[in-house]
């Protein structure tokens, strides 16, 4: 590959970033634990925190993503894009921030919401709050969101696989989603003074 001009972060920033992802993503032999949620999976949640970040290029690069792992899996048709939005406004709400009538009546209409896409693919309503709750640090949510996580996983390596690959999307697109949220304002920012190779 020709590297042209070198990005704001260096080279180096953006390997380590690249390599992050094949590991979240695509694992690395010898160096990536096995993944417990399948690669679909880790794509719905990496959906889901990009709408969660307000971020399009990463909305754009996962939804395709989830496409071509859709399509690899043969799964069903269901509209999951829609369904995805819709359960970014439910975790959009922060639990800390409402009293004890609003969180139970929150918690009761979230479960009935869930059942929807979990009808379509199993627990994944679980790993999706799970992951928000750890992307703002919500302890009501992850509490919430790993009692069910834990009541389907019989088995302790398999809970703690889960919850490291939902860990580990969050780590990635906390950085990614930053990155690529602010990197237009950057280049704007830097122009604005006359630099231009960036």
């Amino acid at each position: 590959m020709i590297r042209t001009s070198t990005p704001l972060l260096g080279w180096a920033f953006n390997d380590v970033l690249n390599e992050l992802h094949q590991l979240v993503f695509e694992g690395v032999p010898g160096e990536s634990d096995p993944f417990e949620l399948t690669l679909l999976e880790r794509e719905y949640i990496a959906y889901v925190l990009s709408c969660y970040y307000q971020c399009d290029r990463c909305l754009e690069f996962h939804g395709r993503a989830v496409r071509v792992a859709r399509r690899k899996e043969n799964s069903p048709d269901w509209n999951w894009q829609d369904e995805l939005v819709s359960a970014t406004l439910f975790l959009h709400l922060d639990g800390r921030k409402l009293s004890d009538i609003e969180w139970q009546r929150w918690l009761k209409t979230w479960t009935d919401f869930a059942k929807r896409i979990n009808a379509h693919h199993k627990g994944l309503t679980n790993y999706l709050a799970y992951a928000v709750g750890i992307a703002r640090n919500d302890k009501s949510l992850m509490d919430h969101a790993f009692a069910s996580i834990s009541a389907a996983c019989e088995d302790n390596a398999r809970l703690k696989g889960v919850i490291r690959d939902i860990d580990g999307v969050v780590v990635f697109m906390k950085a990614a989603t930053s990155k690529n949220r602010s990197d237009s304002t950057i280049i704007k920012n830097l122009r604005s003074r006359g630099i231009e190779n960036i």
